[in-house]
């Protein structure tokens, strides 16, 4: 709350629905919000759309990122890109814990914003025909 940070959330469409628990989605978003968070110098900003079977959220932040050669590891319980920074290392590691029950991939890129993109791609929820 100290800091002044900018969330945006781009529209999401109102059919768009996650085909598993709530609860997985919650501390899914969850950690990949308080990471964005914690690394954003002023922007957070999430989309989410559908793409065929998928639901495919994307979180950007403005922050230093990862860089490329660390963002498996990163993805490993325990393992942290910056030791200087409050945490333990398992944020990242459980989301990908999570979306790999679902067969769903999870990957770390560059963000347009010059921080990092983290992308899920999630079951969609079958929509009424």
């Amino acid at each position: 709350a100290a800091r002044d940070l900018e969330l945006r959330v781009q529209p999401i469409p109102a059919d768009l629905s996650f085909r598993g628990e709530a609860q997985d989605l919650q501390e899914m978003l969850g950690n990949l919000l308080d990471n964005a968070c914690k690394w954003a110098a002023h922007r957070v900003e999430i989309k989410a759309r559908r793409e065929q079977e998928s639901v495919v959220i994307e979180i950007d932040d403005d922050g230093v990122g990862i860089p490329a050669e660390q963002r498996q590891a990163v993805l490993q319980r325990g393992v942290r890109a910056d030791q200087q920074a409050p945490g333990n290392g398992l944020g990242l590691a459980i989301v990908a814990d999570l979306a790999a029950l679902y067969d769903s991939p999870m990957t770390l890129a560059e963000s347009e914003l010059g921080g990092l993109r983290v992308s899920l791609s999630l079951p969609a929820a079958r929509t009424a025909h």
